[in-house]
């Protein structure tokens, strides 16, 4: 079956028009002047503010004048990620979609469904004629996944809405109603070479087929970081074998987990048999431990060209002890809401080369002064072997409201609707409400959308069952608006 012909098919095909157009975080000129022209085609009010956000304005319809005026928020970028093997230009294609019984997915890269079905939804809802809905102002904003610029630079005076529904939670048994904040840590140190030494051989080390996934949603899983993983065997060989390090690359994005790296080392003709059994000694100890989560994890040892340099010993020791020093994962569980992660850290990309070595990492937190605490234990790992430590990007978490008058309509239709208790609960994601509720002071906020799996990773889907359960929800949900 096509994705077009998928129910309901307003939010289907919409979904599908906006994958054909390419919308990396950064690079979301098409598919802004995209969604101008749809507003403008629908003759309502159509703005794009400064930083790129658009606004479009829906009036009510008959009846429902005199509800408040809603704000439907979802992002117009996507994560761009393929798998090494796929080839792909996401600057140029649009997304290559397949229905796989009840779920959508892509062919080989991330299919977009964050945030694509919630935009897809907001346009359906704009272009019908015979929803009911109070006034809307639909607020596409733009750069959520690499710094979460269009909140942070949000035109307030284009939006007068007192009530927020974002539409980028990834269960649809979920109420969210408060998130995490986050910042960036990026660290450089300068490295040293040497001439590859007489009679030593360079090999191609590459670690492939980690589940990966969302760096905030999924880091309490225990998933494998490619990263870590590669530092590990690279320091256990190293203890064997008189190992060099030619150059190193892992990882992609900073909010996923990375599933991939590749090193490229030599080692001296003499060693290589006890080089390959240091390499199979701790390959096997890490596929022991993480056997039932890392099922696909596969490794390769291949002879390379390399290179006719390698990095100083001393300075590979540094990475080394660098990458094992930096924490990785969850920091804190939340003391106030349980199953929560409070903080946490994922070390997302790490490159040897061209006389430098740089990490990117993310830290989370829904506690400001433990987001702090993180982002500084970071900054010690790098600093202590003599790295320069960059951090910015930062963006505030969203306090949880349990008594928002919104959480309580939309809580009761579900019992009413499903005959089961909604899971209210905060995330540990960067959603964008966290930002948005410091543009709009007292505004009341939810968050909620379909079951979406393997967001940030070339194995994300959407659900098709359960986005008919969100688009019958979400059409319920306004016509329930509270007065003004």
């Amino acid at each position: 079956m096509e994705v077009r012909n998928l129910e309901p098919k307003a939010l289907w095909n919409h979904f599908a028009d906006l994958n054909a157009v390419p919308r990396p975080s950064k690079k979301e000129e098409r598919v802004i002047a995209f969604m101008m022209d749809f507003g403008k085609s629908l003759g309502f009010e159509t703005i794009q503010d400064p930083i790129g956000n658009v606004i479009i304005k829906k009036p009510a319809t008959p009846g429902m004048e005199n509800r408040q005026t809603i704000v439907m928020q979802s992002h117009l970028d996507m994560v761009h990620q393929k798998n090494s093997d796929t080839i792909f230009d996401f600057d140029s294609q649009g997304i290559e979609m397949l229905v796989d019984s009840d779920w959508v997915r892509a062919k080989g890269t991330t299919l977009g469904a964050d945030n694509g079905i919630g935009v897809a939804a907001i346009m359906a809802v704009l272009k019908s004629t015979d929803i009911a809905h109070p006034a809307i102002e639909a607020l596409f904003t733009i750069d959520e996944e690499t710094g979460m610029t269009g909140a942070l630079q949000v035109d307030a005076a284009n939006i007068s809405g007192t009530i927020l529904l974002n539409l980028d939670t990834e269960d649809d048994d979920e109420l969210s109603i408060g998130c995490a904040g986050g910042i960036d840590t990026n660290t450089k140190m300068p490295i040293a070479y040497e001439n590859l030494p007489a009679n030593f051989s360079c090999f191609e080390i590459r670690l492939r087929g980690l589940l990966g996934g969302h760096s905030g949603m999924d880091i309490h899983l225990g998933r494998g970081n490619a990263n870590k993983w590669m530092n590990r065997l690279l320091r256990h060989t190293s203890a064997a074998v008189d190992l060099k390090l030619c150059s190193l690359d892992g990882g992609s994005l900073r909010n996923a987990i990375p599933r991939e790296s590749t090193a490229i080392v030599a080692v001296s003709e003499n060693d290589k048999l006890t080089f390959h059994e240091a390499v199979n000694e701790i390959i096997a100890q890490i596929k022991a431990e993480y056997h039932s989560i890392e099922k696909d994890a596969n490794w390769s040892v291949s002879e390379s060209s390399g290179s006719d340099k390698v990095v100083k010993d001393s300075d590979f020791e540094r990475i080394i002890n660098a990458i094992y020093a930096v924490h990785n994962g969850v920091y804190r569980m939340s003391p106030a809401i349980e199953g929560l992660v409070e903080a946490s850290s994922s070390l997302a990309k790490v490159t040897v080369g061209d006389g430098v070595f740089t990490t990117q990492s993310l830290q989370r937190s829904s506690v400001e002064s433990s987001k702090e605490d993180v982002a500084n234990t970071i900054r010690a790992a790098f600093e202590s072997v003599g790295a320069e430590v960059v951090q910015g990007g930062e963006y505030p978490g969203w306090e949880p409201n349990a008594d928002s008058a919104i959480l309580k309509v939309m809580a009761n239709l579900y019992r009413e609707k499903f005959h089961a208790e909604p899971n209210i609960k905060a995330c540990h994601a960067g959603l964008e409400c966290g930002i948005l509720g410091k543009h709009f002071p007292g505004m009341d906020m939810i968050s909620f959308g379909p079951n979406i799996r393997g967001a940030h990773s070339p194995d994300e889907c959407v659900q098709v069952s359960s986005v008919q359960k969100f688009w019958d929800y979400l059409l319920e949900v306004l016509t329930q608006i509270p007065m003004k």
